[in-house]
């Protein structure tokens, strides 16, 4: 095809343009922040890919050797040959391994829409040029200073003439000429290695400190003989008074071209640092995903009759945290994930009363129900996709505030994406293979050198995170552990059913770059593991629960009672057997086989929740293997009889016994003092303390008090009665506009394709003498030419180009076929939003027919 056919763009609407839908969708996805909203048309998209903010967020999209590209670029003369380009990637030498991964990177930045132009004349955008080019207040990556012309500007044209003479170079008669000159001779490298070759030892010494910068140092008033050399033959240049630069063009003779001490064109291995059998693996993730159930129902259960209170700024106390841990026997950041995993899972949240506390919500009833594979199943997926980050607790923000558990201020967007891109790195190895871990951190570094580092475009005068991605692989690789996503280190098989990895046994070779992360199917690279949408999302769950449900122990309906008041539970228990001995033990210690110990004050909990003494006996005939010891019959037999004899009511409080003597021995206890007690009848005290008050303290004494109600009877109080109101788990926080689905895609560019159509077609204006409207104005005529020309359009069928303002006031250029007129109304076929619509004539600014072929 001959150039004329197709001419070089001279603007990036230009080279969108000449994009196909496939292209055009392809920048769409990797930078959805360009339509939201839809751009009106090709111009208005160019507009939008050039701005800051959206070019900063493509440039914390690239890899590292992409993002080396587009140093070079920065620069690279305007517009760069790829021939230059590639000079300043793979140096004099032409290192073939960068030669054979430049091309690729050069097809993503163009993909996004940061490059443009043919290879004879690439042009970065301007945006990405400003924001990448060296300058002494924001110094560049690659270490270049300005450029001779531009270290030159300002400086006297005799000082210039004394330079150029003092390289052996003619005199010239401008300091345009002189300063070309000069650029030439540093960039021919035989004459440069000439010139250098008669420097002083001591001044090479300086160039090769400045070479890989920064090539900015100090001098003083009256340099040293080894910097007036230097000075005096423009290998050093003053920008201000007592500083120097290192030309661009000498830095890069020096560096034999490179504008990088080191490329990095291909992304670094993730290497395995152990390896385990696959079965060995399995066995171990799952011993943590039902450790996992029994922590966040352990915690929960907790918080059965209401949890610590809320803060007020939100979030649970240092203190509360502190307690929890101990009661969960974990370290504080520990039980700060299940904490956080229960609020994400929407198994907890605040109750909302005045006396704000934290609760299990209703659906915490509803996940118990719910096979344990598929109860795991859903807080490994909430794991996945929360924003929530349970590493930050204990840390302070910008404000300098502390980050409290299920406190504002934890929610970090790339949280999901670098969970993901970590497990997807695990899945790439071999089954049973555990990766080590800073090679997983240097694979991420160098996919995405710029997210939260300090040095990120744009990033000066704010308060980045640093290594904010490296953190939070590090998190990743230890809560995958903790809830049994990975097996001493290596994914399981559950896991790796959850990310929509396939079993295989080998590793798999994964693209990179920018194009990596798409979640779409139908744009996927062979070998590529991406984020699911949410129907697989589903599949990809049950697909897990299932390969977890044969790994885990069967529920056991029994327990082996000891005659030391204790019972083994040698593993877990069905439901209903450990809801209730929960409520008659207290459990003494877990592992493998948990502990429960029988106590006076446990029994009495189990007799307030409205067992007989005659329950607890069948109960516990019913499922001990062994016969129940008599020191525990005793004990039940015991706290039983002497249970309710006293009834506890309001009065403020009362308290009544049929025997008066056992009255007579509380008035006479010292311990009761608190109480205020005070004898109305020979079986009734009253007290001013509440019931709740005077019902501790009496337990306090040594007395088994019961409850009643209002009407005389026992009041049977449970332990699981405090829920929250229905509750809805917090959304994660998008990191950015959301990836547009295929619909959406494929609407958009139609869109785009008609505004374009509408502000780019040829017009023919009604009077041959007017000048063309300019680019963007919307066409003027009056109502009785906009009438007059809309109903000959009917009569003809030709197309019309008019100008509409809607109801809210934006005004747009549209291109129309009319059909009908009537009513003040045309009815026509709009070519922009390809449907056929109808318009108020009232409303349209004017018509112009378009111009023939």
């Amino acid at each position: 095809m001959s150039t004329e056919d197709h001419p070089a763009p001279r603007s990036l609407a230009e080279a969108l343009r000449g994009r196909d839908d496939t292209a055009l969708g392809a920048l769409l996805r990797s930078r959805p922040d360009l339509i939201t909203p839809v751009p009106t048309d090709l111009t208005q998209l160019a507009t939008r890919a050039g701005t800051r903010a959206s070019v900063v967020r493509a440039l914390e999209r690239l890899d590292r050797f992409a993002l080396q590209t587009a140093e070079a670029l920065a620069v690279a003369g305007d517009p760069a040959s790829y021939d230059e380009l590639l000079g300043l990637m793979a140096g004099d030498d032409r290192d073939p391994e960068v030669a054979a991964a430049l091309p690729a990177a050069l097809a993503a930045l163009r993909e996004q829409a940061l490059v443009w132009g043919a290879d004879d004349r690439l042009r970065l955008v301007r945006t990405a040029r400003e924001l990448l080019a060296p300058s002494p207040q924001h110094p560049s990556p690659t270490g270049l200073g300005p450029s001779v012309r531009e270290a030159t500007a300002g400086m006297s044209p005799g000082r210039i003439q004394e330079i150029v003479a003092a390289v052996g170079l003619p005199s010239t008669h401008d300091s345009v000429s002189a300063v070309q000159a000069l650029a030439a001779l540093f960039t021919h490298r035989k004459k440069m290695a000439r010139l250098l070759a008669g420097a002083p030892a001591e001044s090479r010494e300086v160039l090769e400190r400045l070479m890989w910068g920064p090539p900015y140092g100090q001098v003083t008033h009256d340099p040293a003989a080894r910097l007036r050399w230097l000075l005096d033959r423009g290998l050093l240049l003053p920008t201000a008074p007592g500083t120097v630069v290192l030309p661009r063009e000498v830095a890069l003779h020096l560096r034999a071209g490179r504008a990088h001490r080191t490329p990095e064109p291909v992304p670094p291995a993730v290497t395995a640092a152990s390896a385990h059998r696959p079965q060995v693996v399995d066995a171990t993730a799952a011993g943590q995903a039902y450790t996992a159930l029994a922590t966040v129902e352990e915690l929960l259960t907790d918080w059965n009759e209401g949890g610590p209170p809320v803060l007020r700024a939100g979030g649970l106390s240092v203190r509360d945290l502190k307690r929890t841990a101990v009661a969960l026997d974990l370290p504080e950041p520990v039980a700060a994930f299940w904490v956080e995993l229960a609020y994400a899972a929407g198994l907890l949240a605040s109750d909302g009363e005045a006396d704000e506390r934290y609760a299990a919500t209703p659906a915490y009833d509803e996940w118990l129900e719910r096979p344990a594979p598929e109860r795991w199943a859903l807080l490994a997926q909430t794991w996945l996709t929360a924003t929530r980050t349970s590493g930050l607790v204990g840390g302070r923000d910008a404000k300098e505030r502390a980050l409290s558990a299920l406190g504002p201020g934890l929610d970090r967007s790339a949280a999901p994406e670098v969970r993901h891109r970590v497990l997807a790195l695990l899945a790439a190895l071999p089954e049973g293979a555990a990766p080590d871990p800073e090679a997983v951190l240097a694979r991420l570094r160098w996919e995405r050198p710029l997210r939260g580092a300090q040095n990120a475009p744009g990033a000066q005068g704010q308060r980045p995170e640093e290594d904010l991605r490296a953190r939070l692989a590090r998190w990743t690789l230890a809560e995958a552990e903790l809830l049994g996503m990975t097996g001493r280190g290596a994914l399981s098989a559950h896991g790796r059913a959850l990310v929509g990895a396939p079993a295989e046994k080998t590793p798999r070779t994964e693209p990179h770059g920018p194009g990596d992360k798409l979640p779409f199917h139908h744009h996927r690279a062979p070998g590529v593991l991406e984020p699911l949408s949410p129907a697989e999302q589903a599949v990809a769950a049950a697909t897990a629960a299932r390969l977890l449900a044969p790994l885990l122990p069967e529920p056991l309906d029994h327990v082996l009672l000891q005659a030391d008041l204790t019972a083994v539970a040698p593993g877990p228990l069905q439901r209903p057997l450990a809801a209730v001995l929960g409520v008659l033990a207290d459990v003494e210690s877990k592992g493998g086989a948990t502990v429960y110990r029988f106590t006076p004050a446990s029994v009495r909990r189990a007799l307030d929740a409205g067992r007989t003494a005659a329950d607890l006996h069948a109960f516990l005939a019913a499922h001990a293997r062994t016969p129940v010891p008599q020191p525990l019959a005793y004990l039940i037999d015991d706290v039983a009889r002497r249970h309710g004899r006293l009834r506890v009511g309001a009065a403020s409080a009362y308290l009544r016994c049929d025997d008066d003597t056992v009255l007579n021995e509380i008035l006479a206890d010292k311990r009761a003092v608190p109480l205020r007690l005070r004898l109305l009848a020979p079986t009734v005290l009253a007290s001013q303390a509440d019931p709740a008050a005077l019902l501790d303290g009496l337990r306090a004494m040594g007395y088994a008090p019961a409850a009643e109600s209002a009407d005389g009877d026992v009041l049977i109080t449970r332990a699981d009665a405090h829920r929250t109101p229905p509750r809805t788990p917090p959304e994660p926080v998008p990191d950015g506009p959301p990836v547009p689905d295929v619909t959406l895609l494929s609407a958009a560019i139609r869109a785009i394709r008609a505004g374009d159509q509408a502000s780019t077609a040829p017009r023919r204006p009604a009077d041959p003498a007017a000048p063309p409207p300019a680019p963007g104005e919307l066409p003027r005529t009056s109502s009785a030419e906009t009438l007059a020309t809309v109903q000959a359009a009917v009569l003809t069928g030709e197309a019309l180009w008019i100008g509409y303002v809607n109801a809210e006031g934006a005004a747009s250029q549209r291109v129309i076929a009319p059909v009908r007129v009537e009513g003040g109304f045309v009815t026509a076929y709009d070519h922009t939003a390809d449907e056929v619509r109808t318009y108020p004539l009232h409303r349209i600014t004017g018509v112009a027919e378009l111009a023939g072929d």
